[in-house]
Parts: structure tokens; C-alpha cells; sequence
């Protein structure tokens, strides 16, 4: 990416960034500035942006993985998500599915990083195919991913329903989910 797109895109997280922050919207912890915004994608596509983890408007959790090439809630899939302390670099990471908003989904990145063991924004998920090595896994409730599907780089697993169900039942009672 070009020094000038960079900046731009700097620009835009900022503005989001301060914008969220004036209007009361984004993360739930504080401190956490620079959660929202836009960034491009290895191959130019716009890539994933970040959004506050309560549902949107209308919005309900229903299981429905379907391997039919296109990415539904329940499925794993692999995808570029942006750091939480610069929006303007990223690396490519599993993310949980959880919704589709037109030609985006809504998706809950994973981590095998066992320091998430207590944080209070993550749950315990327990090793599976999205890890070649399958190590334990933990998926983040406070940041939700909203994923273009041209941004999808490859479907990693699907999710069973029972841990499916544990993570929903996390975001209705945390979040306001439906």
C-alpha cells in the first residue's frame, strides 16, 4: 500500500475512532481507541472493519453452517482483521461467523494465545480444525468483525453447535444480541 493510502486510511480510523468516542459508540472497555475503521487488504479489496460488539438493529444469532462456498454463521473462516492498537496493519486470522449483513459477515476473531484464559471479553472454545496445530482457542465477544465477502481468504472449520450456542448465549447476555 502506497505512503498516501496509508495516510488516508490513518485519517479515516482516527475520525471513526474520535467519532465513536464523541458519540458514546464503540468498544465497551476504555482506552480503546483506534477500534473502528477501514483498511485494504493485501490484494487492494477492502478488507474487514471493526464495530462495536452489540448487535445490530434486527440482527439474530441462528446457527446455519452450510459449506456451500459462502461463508454462514457456525463456520470459521480465515480472513485479514486489523490490530485493535493501529487499524492501519493487520494480519490474516480464523474468525467465527456469526452473522451476514448483505455482502458482509459478521465474525468474532479467534486467538490460541493462552493469556486470553481469564480476560473477561473472550471465551474459552477449545482446540479445533481452524488450527493446524489444534491448539486451544479462544474467541473475542467485545469486537465485533464485519468482513467483506470478497475478503474471506479461505473457510477453516465449522463450529459445533453446542460451542456455537455458548458464544450466542455470551453476546445476548452481554451485548444485547437477539
Amino acid at each position: 500500500m502506497s505512503n498516501t493510502w496509508r495516510q488516508l486510511a490513518g485519517r479515516a480510523v482516527r475520525q471513526a475512532a474520535g467519532f465513536l468516542r464523541r458519540s458514546g459508540g464503540g468498544p465497551s472497555t476504555p482506552g480503546k481507541a483506534g477500534d473502528a475503521g477501514v483498511r485494504r487488504g493485501r490484494s487492494g479489496a477492502a478488507a474487514a472493519t471493526v464495530r462495536p460488539p452489540g448487535a445490530p438493529p434486527g440482527r439474530h444469532l441462528e446457527y446455519a453452517p452450510d459449506l456451500d462456498g459462502r461463508a454462514d454463521p457456525g463456520e470459521i473462516v480465515w480472513t485479514w482483521v486489523p490490530f485493535e492498537e493501529d487499524a492501519s496493519r493487520g494480519k490474516d486470522r480464523p474468525v467465527l461467523v456469526i452473522g451476514r449483513a448483505g455482502r458482509s459477515v459478521l465474525g468474532l476473531m479467534l486467538s490460541s494465545q493462552d493469556r486470553h484464559r481469564d480476560d473477561r471479553g473472550w471465551l474459552a472454545l477449545g482446540p479445533g480444525a481452524w488450527d493446524g496445530e489444534h491448539r486451544p482457542s479462544w474467541v473475542r465477544l467485545d469486537r465485533v468483525i464485519d468482513v467483506p465477502e470478497r475478503g474471506i481468504r479461505r473457510e477453516g472449520a465449522v463450529l459445533d453447535r453446542d460451542r456455537f450456542n455458548q458464544v450466542a448465549a455470551r453476546l445476548r447476555s452481554q451485548h444485547g444480541w437477539q
